[in-house]
């Protein structure tokens, strides 16, 4: 017996990850859907069996389509695919149905492991089938719709991976739910980076810390800018004794500067097999405007590849950015990666 399956992403990499880690003879057939808009239209029309769904996308989220799935009494089992590793994540996913988690990147074992346990592949089972019944579709890759995953489409997804361990770490030391929002991915100019910044959109003053990282083939830079007026809020969070100052701002900025690079930028040289050697971190500056914390990347004249990350924690006054700015002469190490992923 062959399963439809849907594969709701927004990810083109992540979509085309995990219609690899199907078994062959599974699917009679794979759809796939960039948000949650466009898979419950499909589930609305019965055409799909099991879906794996992502939780962070543009239109419509996870949730919500869990929710949309609960509330109209859809007939599909769901298997949330998701960054998103904190526990919370896990439990409010199973409330709203999901059959079952499994933590990004794809890990082909997990899929089969799933797979078997819910009655959907029997390992052997396919096959001796493809033997018997001229039928079955032997191969469902050579019948999934070939996928191109651009640059930006795969820096995107990897920053959401690591995004995922940074909120968990995050979640886990302040026992809060940090919102995952949708990593921005952007080739500026240094002298624009101010431009093309969510934050540097409010009239909010900003406090900044930067750290530098190296690698084989890959060299940037990472800044936090935080929220003056979240200073408080983190430091009762951190379990500070006192709350307002100058020195508990700077530890506050140091912290989370800790808490957020470490975990993000370890993320990415997993993901990328390769080991980052981080600086020692510094403070640009104190309440201050966005374009006066940049000033230090005016002077430079190289292109950037950026990645934006806008935390903010569920229930709590907090916000803030981090930045990931990558050099230009880490292209052709990250392009390299992409093809091999995608060969």
């Amino acid at each position: 017996m062959t399963t439809r399956i849907l594969i709701c992403d927004d990810s083109a990499l992540a979509r085309k990850q995990m219609a690899r880690a199907l078994p062959s003879g599974l699917a009679e057939t794979i759809l796939f859907a960039n948000n949650g808009v466009e898979a419950l239209e499909k589930l609305r029309a019965h055409e799909a069996d099991l879906m794996f769904l992502d939780l962070n996308m543009p239109q419509m989220d996870g949730y919500a389509v869990l929710e949309h799935v609960l509330a109209e009494d859809l007939p599909i089992m769901t298997i949330v695919v998701s960054g998103d590793i904190q526990p919370e994540a896990r439990e409010r996913v199973r409330k709203l149905g999901a059959i079952d988690f499994i933590k990004k990147p794809t890990d082909l074992s997990v899929v089969l492991a799933l797979l078997t346990e819910y009655g959907f592949y029997r390992p052997g089972d396919l096959e001796n089938a493809a033997l018997n019944d001229g039928d079955l579709i032997s191969d469902n890759k050579s019948d999934v719709p070939e996928i191109s995953v651009s640059l930006s489409d795969y820096l995107q997804e990897i920053s959401n991976v690591a995004m995922g361990r940074s909120s968990d770490l995050l979640a886990r030391l302040l026992r809060v739910f940090v919102k995952q929002p949708i990593p921005k991915i952007a080739f500026i100019a240094n002298s624009e980076l101010h431009m093309a910044i969510s934050a540097a959109r409010d009239s909010n003053t900003y406090s900044a810390v930067c750290q530098g990282f190296t690698g084989a083939g890959i060299a940037g830079e990472a800044l936090l800018l935080f929220a003056d007026a979240s200073f408080r809020e983190m430091a009762k969070l951190l379990h500070y004794e006192t709350l307002e100052s100058e020195s508990v701002n700077v530890e506050v900025l140091m912290d989370m500067s800790s808490i957020l690079f470490g975990a993000f930028l370890n993320g990415i040289g997993d993901q990328l097999d390769l080991k980052l050697g981080l600086g020692h971190p510094s403070v640009l500056g104190q309440h201050r405007q966005i374009a006066e914390l940049l000033e230090h990347q005016n002077s430079r004249e190289e292109q950037l590849l950026c990645i934006e990350i806008s935390y903010t924690l569920e229930g709590q006054d907090m916000h803030c950015d981090m930045l990931i700015l990558l050099t230009e002469d880490s292209i052709p190490f990250l392009e390299q990666r992409l093809q091999y992923l995608t060969d």
